[in-house]
């Protein structure tokens, strides 16, 4: 009798909707304080260590279905799975959260990020304004589902390698 091989697949997608419920909650939380708008180095990092740690948990998880092994390949694979699915679910929030349920949100970000230039840089209102007009040029929603995938995938693969070349462990044939 064969015995079941965890399946890399299905435990991408486990745990990149884990990731990408995590997401939600998490932008659902800075709505409900009202700065969902301005993101910002600590949001960053909250959100690469949440990345992080589902990657990590993932990769456990799988190791441990498969006896205690897990190669850099399918390290990989559940890793970038992970990462990928996680961060289609957070694209496709932050989409209705833009549209449906905060349409000024864009317009508060703008508006938020003149307020820090004015009191970070020495440029005047107008450099100010013509940066920011530059800035929208990339913030269509199209623009924002590119560069969401980008990072989603660039982000994710760094992670899943470095966690995949931690926690690896081969098989030997005997």
């Amino acid at each position: 009798m064969e015995e079941d091989k965890p399946n890399t697949g299905k435990t991408a997608l486990n745990f990149g909707l884990i990731l990408g419920g995590i997401s939600i909650v998490f932008a659902m939380m800075l709505y409900s304080l009202d700065m969902h708008y301005q993101g910002g180095m600590l949001v960053l990092g909250v959100s690469v260590i949440l990345m992080i740690a589902v990657i990590v948990l993932g990769m456990l998880q799988f190791k441990k279905a498969n006896n205690g092994f897990m190669t850099l390949g399918q390290g990989l694979k559940v890793g970038l799975g992970i990462a990928i699915v996680g961060g289609v679910m957070g694209i496709l929030f932050n989409q209705v959260m833009a549209g449906i349920i905060d349409p000024e949100m864009m317009e508060k970000a703008m508006e938020y990020q003149k307020g820090v230039l004015m009191e970070t840089t020495k440029k005047t209102s107008d450099q100010i304004d013509t940066q920011l007009e530059m800035g929208k040029k990339f913030s269509t929603p199209s623009m924002q589902i590119v560069f969401g995938l980008v990072y989603s995938l660039v982000a994710g693969f760094i992670f899943s390698l470095i966690a995949a070349l931690i926690l690896k462990k081969q098989e030997t044939n005997q």
